[in-house]
Order: structure tokens, then sequence, then C-alpha cells
């Protein structure tokens, strides 16, 4: 791996973060901020930070638990055959509102500027699961700095929440691909036609799919629910997604 462990100044306090750059390169590439699924932080995500970024990217991998302070980390097959351990991870999960989703986004996209392994003021972004979410509310909150924002099972994308991302996505300029999973109870099918209708009313460049025989967490390699062949998919379609926007736009 290529990568520099950093520690990010928010406004709530100090964020644990990697950045990743192509592995034996130096130079600067365009920057993606990769948002963690509720599972955190863990060794996967790191492996998948990097194949990212050795196809010519600085990705950018924050902790976004570091308000409940360290914690060990978790391997979903044993979190979800644990109720006590469920219980703890929607502790996680639920610590999170958009508002410091959103700041902590900002201190991120500093961060992405200050760098000299970044180039480009405009910046990409995808998430998973819960990182999905944070994705879309990212780029409704600092619509002209995202020219590639990417969803990937993620949840409570158009709910009937107040603060559900569909809510904030006018004015979004970069383009939205979002890749669900069938049968999701975090994303059902009512949700992805509110989404994909909301995002064509606002004006933006869009994308709302799902990938047949996927189910939720098919990208993430150690997830019980991995799907070797939509993890394929969702590979093909973030980097043709990033290279036909992110790049161009650096």
């Amino acid at each position: 791996m290529s990568r520099v462990d950093i520690t990010i100044k928010t406004r709530d306090g100090s964020c644990p973060a990697s950045l990743f750059t192509p592995a034996g390169k130096t130079g600067s590439w365009p920057g993606v901020i990769f948002y963690m699924d509720g599972l955190g932080i863990r060794p996967t995500l790191d492996e998948m930070a990097q194949k990212l970024a050795d196809h010519g990217f600085a990705v950018l991998l924050p902790d976004l638990y570091y308000r409940s302070g360290k914690y060990a980390p978790m391997v979903p097959a044993e979190v979800f055959a644990d109720q006590g351990k469920i219980d703890t991870l929607m502790k996680f999960i639920g610590s999170l509102d958009r508002e410091k989703k959103v700041s902590d986004t900002d201190a991120f996209i500093q961060f992405m500027a200050s760098r000299g392994e970044v180039k480009g003021s405009q910046l990409g972004c995808t998430g998973y699961c819960m990182g999905g979410n944070v994705a879309l509310i990212a780029a409704g909150a600092y619509p002209d700095r995202f020219a590639a924002i990417a969803s990937f099972h993620g949840g409570g994308l158009a709910s009937d929440q107040p603060d559900s991302p569909h809510r904030f996505m006018k004015g979004v300029k970069g383009r939205v691909y979002v890749a669900g999973a069938i049968e999701d109870a975090h994303f059902t099918d009512e949700q992805k036609a509110l989404l994909d209708k909301t995002l064509t009313e606002d004006g933006v460049r869009h994308e709302v799919v799902t990938y047949a025989g996927a189910h939720h967490g098919f990208a993430v390699p150690d997830h019980p629910a991995f799907n070797a062949g939509a993890a394929d998919h969702h590979w093909h379609a973030l980097t043709k997604l990033l290279d036909e926007t992110l790049t161009r736009a650096a």
C-alpha cells in the first residue's frame, strides 16, 4: 500500500484518516473521499481504498466514528451473529446526524485542498451502506465541490425523515451514481423511485440502478452479502464515473 496516516482537525475534534495514493508512484492525482460503511474502519476498507487509488486517485478514508473514541475493528459476520454487537453497531451509526456529516465533510474538503498529492479543485466521493448516505449528503451540502458522487447499497437515501439526503440535492452539479441492492429494507423500491424522481426534477445528472442478484453489502469483501459479480460491476461503474468526470475536471 501507499498510504499516509494522518489526523484531520474537525469542528468536533480530531479525526483519524488515511490518504492512499497509487502504489510505487509519486505525483498528484484527482482526489476522492471514501465514506466508510457502518462497520467502521478495518483492513477490508483499507484494501478497497488502495485499489481505488491504484486506478489513479488520491483517496481519503476518514474514520467517521472518531467522536466515540477508539474501537476494535469489527468483523461483519461476528457482529451480525450477536445481538449485543448489533446493538452497539446501531449506536455507532445513530451517533451521526446530518449536521455532523456535513461539518466533517467540510474538514475533509479543506484537508484535500491542502495536500500536494491532490490536484484539481473538485473532488469525487464514494460511499457504502451508511457511507452511501453520507456521500449524497456531502454532495447536497457542497454542490460545487464534487464532480462525481457514488453511493453503493446506501441506506435511507430517500426516506420520510426531514434530513433525508434526497431533500437537499437541488443544485448539485456533479454526476450522481446510485447502485442499490434488491429486497433491501434500507433502500426500498419506493425510495429508489422517489430518489430518481427527485433528482430528475432537481435537474441533477444521475443514474439510479439495482444490481440483479445482489443484496445489501454486495461491494464490501468481508460482508456476508458480498457478491463478486456485483462488486466487479461496482468497480467498473465507479472508475468509469470518476474517469469521465473527475479526471477531466482536474
